[in-house]
C-alpha cells in the first residue's frame, strides 16, 4: 500500500525597514520570488474569505467554482477573483471537469501545510 506524501509550502518573511520579501518554496524546492511592500499585501493573499474558500474546498469538496460560491453565500464574480490568487501562489489548482458539453472548473486543494516564518534583518 503506497503512502501519500504530504504536500507543504514554507513561505520566509525577510522583514526589513522597509519592505517585505518573500519566497515561496513550491514542492519540487523550486524557488519563486515575491516581493511584498507591507503585511496589507500578505493580508490579502490570507484574508479570513480565502481562508473559508480552503476550508469549503477541504470539507465540502465543491463540484465547480458556481457550487463553491453557493456553499460560500457569496457573488460567484467575487469567489473566482478570490480562486485565482490562491491560485497563482500555489495553494489550490482549477481541475477541468466535463459534463456533457458543459466544461466545469473543480477547485482543489494543492497543499496539506502552510508554514510562515518571520525572519528580521
Amino acid at each position: 500500500m503506497a503512502t501519500k506524501t504530504k504536500k507543504f509550502k514554507e513561505i520566509t518573511l525577510y522583514i526589513t525597514p522597509n519592505s517585505f520579501e518573500s519566497f515561496f518554496r513550491k514542492f519540487s524546492g523550486e524557488t519563486k520570488k515575491y516581493d511584498f511592500s507591507g503585511i496589507s499585501d500578505l493580508r490579502k493573499i490570507l484574508s479570513n474569505e480565502k481562508a473559508r474558500i480552503l476550508h469549503n474546498i477541504k470539507t465540502q469538496n465543491p463540484e465547480s467554482l458556481y457550487h463553491l460560491s453557493k456553499l460560500l453565500g457569496r457573488d460567484f464574480k467575487s469567489v473566482r477573483k478570490d480562486i485565482k490568487v490562491l491560485e497563482k501562489f500555489g495553494f489550490i489548482h482549477m481541475k477541468p471537469n466535463s459534463q456533457g458539453k458543459r466544461k466545469k472548473l473543480k477547485p482543489e486543494i494543492v497543499l496539506d501545510e502552510l508554514t510562515i516564518s518571520l525572519k528580521f534583518k
